[in-house]
């Protein structure tokens, strides 16, 4: 047997991936969130006992922070001791969550608009503690891709995505329109739209309330023209 996973190591240098997430086990008012999510989380028994909140919270954080798929996630559980520790897994569990058992978490959340309230919560504690200041706002817009060639039964692609262009290629999926602090670059404000609407008409969803001073790229050229702004 191994020495190494208890503390006998005698070479170790702490990377940023335990640093961060130490970071975010700091920063994250856990409770306030397991008090959100616990009365809509799933309490039935499918192919055995439901998971802890704690668990299935803690693991959708870190598919959040490291943009893994469902199976990758279910893999990464098993493969990597710092995410079991994150997601507070005992080795003697009976089960590791499998991808279907995140992905029906995700889904849960998405369907009561979680995700925001989230944000909301986690934000609040970070301007409590003076980690986030109001004073300015960098607004982008990325594109999250979807394969355009699947179709549903009636031969029609995804209703909820749309094609548009950048520079010279064509992209289908959505776009994620992203305000960050202009201090520390950390997330605020989040709106999801089809890809074809333009960046321009969703900035005044991006703001705060008091900012001072606004940064953003030739595609929000003469925004302060339009009417909601």
């Amino acid at each position: 047997m191994s020495l190494a996973p208890a503390g006998f190591e005698l070479v170790t240098k702490r990377t940023r991936k335990p640093e961060f997430l130490d970071e975010m086990n700091l920063v994250i008012p856990w409770s306030e969130l397991f008090s959100l999510i616990a009365p809509r989380a799933p309490t039935g028994k499918t192919s055995g006992p439901p998971l802890a909140t704690e668990v299935t919270l803690r693991i959708h954080l870190l598919q959040q922070f490291f943009g893994h798929s469902d199976p990758a996630m279910e893999e990464v559980l098993h493969d990597i001791p710092l995410c079991q520790e994150f997601a507070h897994m005992d080795a003697g569990m009976i089960r590791f969550p499998d991808e279907s058992i995140i992905l029906r978490f995700r889904h849960i959340l998405d369907a009561q608009g979680i995700g925001q309230q989230i944000l909301a919560t986690v934000n609040a504690k970070l301007i409590h503690r003076g980690l986030m200041s109001k004073a300015g706002t960098v607004m982008d817009v990325t594109l999250i891709a979807a394969p355009s060639s699947i179709k549903n039964n009636k031969g029609e692609r995804d209703p909820e995505r749309h094609q548009t262009k950048k520079s010279n290629p064509w992209h289908f999926g959505v776009k994620a329109h992203i305000g960050v602090g202009a201090e520390l670059g950390l997330v605020h404000k989040v709106t999801t739209t089809v890809a074809s609407v333009h960046d321009i008409t969703h900035e005044h969803a991006l703001q705060h309330e008091n900012e001072e001073v606004f940064f953003a790229d030739s595609g929000y050229r003469e925004v302060e023209k339009r009417e909601e702004i």
